[in-house]
């Protein structure tokens, strides 16, 4: 049965009027971009998460007293693009795929989803790949399961979609957590991986590293240190209209900001029922595990050389992943390895400066395409 994909409305603030909806001025602004196809709720589906202790973020937009109604928002956005669900590693996984060729799979990172991609998808089709944008474990259209978020298993999520899309191999892309993912996949699984392009995204070990040692990459990690709390952070992540998480997105971009629409999309997307509690249990496995015996064997597993070759983008204004973290992930690479440190570019390359970044991908993917 597909999910429901309407966001869970948030409880009303203090200081909003009677006519008022809770983060209207969010759903209004760029409104028209963003297709809206009505989903179907889920019976018994519970009003929210209740109320956060998350701030009111200052959208524009006029009042909402009198305006029609807008249809229900939908994670599966129309374009060129066609949506469909697969089967992988005992969950059902959501996809956006374009064009035909040689398989690229776009894995997105926290708070985002596969349309995060949606430059992407367009430009690797036309130069003739088939590009397909997945949906992690956990959030947009993909199943939530109850447990399954440690990197091993989601990194096999991800190898399995590509061997259910009936490939043997794939160029993958991985932006942040969806790149951490890509770092252990081809460790896991290097037959699979033709080539790997990482944005935003440290080795695991390099990463490891830094937050036991780096004051200044575990004061960027802030907000994954209050991950750690049981239920407060969901909490905080879907009031207000997810006020939070439009903050976040855009206090880690550079000069280019994400536009308004995108930063209503992943605020509506972070609202769909348990996606807040499910897309965080990876960075609460991150830190709660560096001491267990099961984070250190992880830790040790990926040792392993990389043997795919990989293009390593990093923005040079990243707020949350800083540059000398992510640098010297060449070390663990036994192939060709390339850097790019891209000047006045945030924590999303991809959406802030998409043609630069479109352009280093092509280049990388069409060198490796045998």
């Amino acid at each position: 049965m597909p999910l429901d994909q309407n966001p869970v409305p948030a409880q009303p603030s203090a200081s909003s009027g009677p006519d008022r909806t809770v983060g209207q001025d969010a759903v209004d602004h760029g409104q028209d971009a963003v297709e809206e196809t009505a989903g179907t709720p889920a019976d018994g589906e519970d009003e929210g998460e209740g109320e956060g202790d998350g701030g009111s973020e200052g959208d524009e937009g006029g009042p909402a007293t009198g305006a029609v109604p807008a249809a229900p928002w939908d994670i599966r956005q129309g374009g060129p693009w066609k949506h469909r669900d697969l089967a992988a590693n005992g969950a059902r996984f959501h996809i956006a795929e374009l064009g035909e060729g040689p398989l690229v799979l776009l894995v997105h990172g926290w708070p985002e989803y596969w349309w995060a991609w949606r430059h992407q998808l367009t430009a690797l089709a036309e130069a003739g790949y088939r590009a397909v944008a997945l949906d992690l474990r956990g959030i947009g259209g993909s199943d939530r399961t109850p447990r399954g978020y440690d990197p091993g298993n989601l990194a096999l999520d991800i190898t399995g979609v590509i061997r259910s899309l009936g490939e043997r191999r794939a160029h993958l892309v991985g932006h942040a957590s969806g790149g951490t993912l890509s770092w252990v996949a081809a460790v896991m699984r290097p037959s699979v991986i033709q080539s790997l392009t990482v944005v935003s995204a440290a080795h695991p070990r390099d990463l490891r590293r830094a937050l036991l040692t780096d004051r200044r990459q575990m004061a960027a990690f802030e907000h994954v240190l209050g991950f750690q709390r049981p239920w407060i952070p969901e909490r905080r992540l879907v009031a207000d209209d997810a006020a939070l998480v439009g903050r976040y997105l855009d206090a880690w971009t550079g000069p280019n900001q994400l536009d308004r629409t995108a930063v209503a999309a992943y605020r509506q997307a972070i609202q769909i029922p348990s996606t807040a509690h499910c897309s965080i249990e990876p960075y609460r496995w991150l830190l709660r595990s560096m001491a267990r015996p099961d984070g250190i064997q992880f830790a040790r597993r990926m040792k392993k050389p990389i043997t795919a070759p990989t293009l390593h983008v990093q923005g040079a204004a990243d707020p949350v992943l800083l540059s000398h973290t992510a640098l010297g992930g060449g070390e663990y690479v036994a192939a060709p390895y390339r850097w790019r440190l891209l000047p006045g570019v945030g924590h999303f390359p991809h959406e802030e400066a998409p043609e630069q970044f479109t352009a280093e991908l092509l280049d990388w993917i069409g060198r490796h395409k045998d």
